[in-house]
């Protein structure tokens, strides 16, 4: 199942974050790949605005996890980028933990520890840059009943 969605600015951005963190449950798993810059971060905010995070969602590039706990989904926000020339043993730092955990997990620059991730459950997003300000999301699941309402609902839009 795959979608393509445009967005004009980072308000859109944020508001199609809002607008999918609706459809998401606990153990879902998105993944976020783009270049540097294409808008990852931001459309996290949007996920965690939309579950309720409060406190500014900003890239955790330096510490590679950040933990927001709300109720009643909490949000694990992984950057892997860090993570691209660390050997797999070395990776085991518990993220699996937060990736098969009680919340929603989002990682950013998935391939980087694809090891951890079960690619058949998972909501796979790329962004890619358009121009400044625009940006085209492709969007796609192999796990097309978990997701059928949300897909439904972006064809609509």
């Amino acid at each position: 199942m795959k979608i393509n969605l445009k967005t004009k600015n980072k308000e859109e951005t944020i508001k199609l974050g809002v607008l999918i963190s609706k459809f998401l449950n606990k153990g879902d798993v998105i993944t976020l790949s783009g270049d540097l810059g294409a808008g990852k971060t931001t459309f996290v905010k949007g996920i965690g605005e939309g579950l309720g995070v409060k406190d500014e969602i900003n890239s955790p590039t330096f510490n590679i996890l950040k933990c927001y706990f709300v109720k009643p989904l909490p949000l694990y926000h992984i950057d892997a980028y860090r993570l691209e020339d660390v050997s797999s043993e070395n990776k085991n730092i518990g993220l699996e933990e937060v990736i098969d955990g009680d919340g929603v997990c989002v990682i950013e620059w998935p391939m980087f520890i694809k090891e951890f991730i079960d690619a058949s459950v998972t909501l796979d997003i790329t962004i890619h840059t358009v121009d400044e300000n625009n940006r085209n999301f492709v969007i796609e699941t192999k796990n097309e009943k978990h997701y059928e309402k949300l897909f439904a609902y972006l064809r609509s839009l």
